[in-house]
């Protein structure tokens, strides 16, 4: 049995705020209405939701913009991870989100790893753009080079510059 409700909050892969959606009455029982993410349709609530839409529209439109702020100086950044290498250029391991994290962090870039976006663990030297989702309408690309441990570029401390526009896809 579906249920309509009103989105007080944008629901992913629901819909935005003050949108209408037809949902399962145990999600809107169970979830969406203890949270308060949602409210039953009616003509109060319309008027309700309709009010706090103004309201939340300005304060949106001020994190997004320090959210593109924030991503814009995340994308000049480039993380250099070294890890140590077999005789063929393999990795031993691989470098994760929660490594890309820590890189960033060393760099006073707070990112919860949650928000890197890997389809799997980075396996190979070189350089990798990788996605961060700073916000849910921002998204920064930020360059992750790994290098062999020990190398010169290690060694002299090019660790963790801010350079270039970056040069191959992978996310």
């Amino acid at each position: 049995m579906a249920v309509q409700v009103i989105l007080r909050e944008p629901v992913e892969y629901l819909g935005r705020r003050g949108d209408i959606v037809k949902v399962a009455n145990g999600y809107a029982r169970n979830y969406l209405l203890p949270r308060q993410l949602a409210l039953p349709v009616t003509e109060a609530n319309r008027l309700r939701v309709a009010r706090e839409r103004v309201i939340a529209d300005a304060r949106d439109a001020a994190e997004r913009e320090s959210a593109e702020s924030y991503a814009e100086s995340l994308s000049k950044t480039v993380c250099v991870i070294a890890r140590r290498v077999g005789e063929t250029e393999t990795l031993y391991g691989s470098v994760t989100n929660s490594d890309i994290a820590d890189c960033l962090a060393e760099q006073s870039f707070e990112v919860d790893r949650r928000k890197i976006a890997l389809r799997e663990p980075l396996k190979q030297l070189g350089e990798h753009v990788v996605s961060v989702k700073v916000h849910r309408e921002v998204t920064a690309k930020v360059v992750v080079r790994i290098v062999k441990e020990g190398s010169e570029e290690d060694d002299i401390g090019v660790q963790n510059e801010t350079v270039r526009e970056p040069e191959s896809t992978t996310e």
